[in-house]
């Protein structure tokens, strides 16, 4: 009996080829509407879906495919006598290939010209049905739903005169339950969305294979990357990689680490980062002048580091940055010059993310054994908040800027967190401790001479007056906490023993 292939498709690549292909295999084409005109335009026979349902396309081409003599032939059972005298009484004919790719709802929801009607016009409904039928019967059915699959199975049915193996079919509606799920999972987001629901009671999240990683945090473990369909474009897996080895699981981690201090400031910022805190942090005048500073706060620890930048880099900016090893630097774009300078360091990762066109922060979502956690990302900004400052002395304007960026990164620290900052940088940068005031000799200790006249930020409240005397003991003349302790009152007395200016925000940036 002559085989039959179903054809619907949205994504026409590679497709011509392919059914030319099957039809030398023997094999008949039906096929439905724009894929139909497509294969009759390049030569290839086929018949219409209504040739075959004795139906017309009906309702703008909504109801075409849902049709008995469609799916029976797809799920009939060749073993099952009772499915094949069904089958026959009803004058159904078998269907042995289903080649279908679905209706492009991301790209349309990605199209701001695009509306409601727009999106709810592109859900397919014929398209998942038959996938999921195929699949269902894939010891009968083969199911293709990526181009990508074309050639293997053309070949290995040239290769077996017409027949694909059952390990091939299996892997195929494998294939097909994968993506019916995950555009039934961005349906569901985008609709969710629409109607402001917070913690939906089933979290269907999906995301597209970017790449294949060498190894994870560690050379024994396996590991990939996944893209997030309408993440976030100033993201890394939307960054444009320009030069540079392949990203390993570590700087993806770090880069993503990394681009997150920088979009919280608006002016020139450069932060590095090692193993997922900052080490360094700076902001200025020039891109040149943020990097330098960024350097300086800790030229050691920025050794092998990552570079993030909100702003291009330019060639006196490169020129410094390639006397160093560095693994990334991640920036809007950078200058042809800065491209030459930095492009003689063969292994140096150069990536550029669309800084123009970034989204508010999408919920994070972190597995734990056996489940997983959602929350918002923590976006909070300084301007967000109401501060109160308990203290006799208030701080300066000047001071007052410098609290405003040690608190704009301690939220990027792991908690426990410290961090002192003065002239435009962090000086120091506690992070991880168990105890606050390990933390605040860390950044302490790392700051030496430079934390006379710093400033502190804490990412949650001083459960004793241990880390404000300890401050104010090194030089530091200001401390923005979070407050809510209570022993608030001996931190506040502390702080007046030693003329510190104390600012509280009432809000706390715990990173675990």
């Amino acid at each position: 009996m002559k085989k039959r292939a179903l054809v619907s498709v949205s994504d026409k690549s590679g497709l011509v080829p392919f059914i030319e292909r099957l039809v030398k295999q023997d094999v008949e084409i039906i096929s439905t509407g724009g894929t139909k005109k497509k294969l009759e335009e390049a030569g290839v026979p086929c018949l219409g879906i209504e040739e075959v349902t004795g139906f017309p396309e009906m309702m703008d081409g909504r109801v075409k495919t849902l049709h008995p003599a469609i799916h029976g032939g797809l799920l009939g059972v060749r073993a099952n006598e009772g499915h094949m005298n069904a089958l026959k009484e009803h004058g159904i004919g078998l269907i042995d290939y289903v080649i279908v790719n679905l209706y492009p709802f991301q790209e349309t929801i990605e199209n701001p010209e695009k509306t409601f009607d727009d999106a709810i016009e592109n859900i397919d409904i014929g398209g998942p049905s038959m996938i999921r039928s195929a699949a269902k019967n894939h010891e009968s059915v083969a199911v293709i739903v990526d181009s990508a699959d074309y050639d293997t199975v053309a070949d290995e049915l040239e290769a077996s005169e017409g027949e694909i193996s059952g390990v091939l079919r299996l892997k195929l509606a494998a294939k097909a339950f994968r993506h019916t799920a995950a555009y039934d999972a961005l349906i569901g987001e985008y609709l969710t969305r629409k109607v402001g629901e917070e913690a939906p009671e089933k979290l269907t999240v999906t995301y597209n294979r970017k790449q294949m990683l060498r190894y994870g945090e560690n050379p024994h473990q396996q590991a990939a990357f996944y893209e997030r369909p309408l993440g976030n474009p100033a993201s890394i897996s939307r960054a444009t990689q320009l030069h540079g080895k392949e990203l390993s699981y570590n700087n993806i981690n770090d880069a993503d680490a990394a681009l997150a201090v920088v979009r919280d400031f608006t002016e020139p910022a450069v932060a590095a980062i090692k193993h997922m805190n900052p080490c360094g942090v700076g902001m200025g005048q020039s891109v040149y002048d943020a990097y330098m500073k960024a350097y300086n706060a800790d030229p050691t620890s920025i050794f092998g580091g990552i570079i993030a930048s909100n702003r291009e880099i330019d060639g006196e900016t490169a020129e410094e940055m390639k006397k160093i090893f560095l693994e990334i630097i991640v920036a809007p774009s950078f200058t042809d010059e800065a491209l030459a300078i930095l492009q003689e360091k063969k292994n140096l990762r150069l990536l550029t993310v669309d800084f123009d066109n970034s989204k508010p922060s999408e919920r994070r979502v972190t597995s734990v054994a056996g489940g997983a956690l959602m929350q918002e990302t923590d976006t909070l900004s300084y301007e967000d908040v109401e501060t109160t400052i308990p203290t006799d002395r208030k701080p300066s304007d000047r001071e007052l800027e410098q609290m405003k960026l040690a608190w704009k990164v301690v939220k990027h620290v792991k908690s426990n967190a410290i961090v002192l900052a003065k002239d435009d940088m962090t000086v120091g940068v506690g992070a991880g401790q168990m105890n606050r005031v390990g933390a605040a000799k860390i950044a302490l200790e790392q700051a030496g001479e430079l934390a006379k006249g710093a400033v502190m930020a804490s990412d949650a409240f001083f459960p004793m007056s241990d880390t404000v005397e300890a401050a104010a003991k090194a030089g530091v003349t200001c401390i923005i906490q979070p407050g809510g302790s209570k022993r608030d009152q001996e931190s506040i007395d502390m702080a007046n023993e030693y003329g510190i200016a104390m600012v509280m925000t009432g809000v706390r940036h715990f990173k675990h």
